[in-house]
């Protein structure tokens, strides 16, 4: 799975006009899914956001998690980052998991996230969304599993 994951001071989704979700001080993921992404790997990214240390303690050092700075959590679905952008002008798909693949492995990250960490927020599988945020640093990471 991949996490483009960025420190923001605030962040919220929509669609079509109706908000799905929002957070103050912390972290929204975009998500990807790849075809061999599997609960395990969900798991895994889930770990890694929670524990990354993006946040800055007392010395302005990146040195706290989410966990620790006890931030927001927004996860947003975007089946673009498992796009193949290797030749040519237009990105391919083939590389991202299947809808259904993806949906699910989606819902269980979001089931566990909401378990795991308090506050979270999510964007809505397969929607036209329209994202917003105000990046803190900026503050941008790549985390894959």
């Amino acid at each position: 799975m991949i996490g483009l994951v960025q420190r923001v001071s605030r962040a919220s989704v929509c669609t079509g006009g109706r908000p799905l979700g929002e957070i103050g001080p912390g972290m929204l993921a975009l998500i990807g899914v790849r075809p061999q992404d599997d609960h395990a790997a969900a798991d895994r990214l889930l770990e890694r956001l929670l524990t990354y240390r993006i946040f800055p303690d007392a010395q302005g050092r990146m040195n706290l998690s989410l966990q620790a700075a006890a931030g927001g959590l927004l996860l947003v679905p975007q089946f673009t980052l498992a796009a193949d952008t290797h030749k040519g002008t237009r990105p391919g798909f083939s590389t991202a998991a299947a809808s259904e693949t993806a949906r699910e492995l989606f819902a269980y990250l979001l089931e566990q996230a909401m378990s795991a960490h308090s506050p979270v927020a999510a964007g809505e599988f397969g929607a036209h969304m329209q994202v917003e945020l105000v990046n803190d640093g900026p503050v941008t990471f790549w985390l894959e599993t």
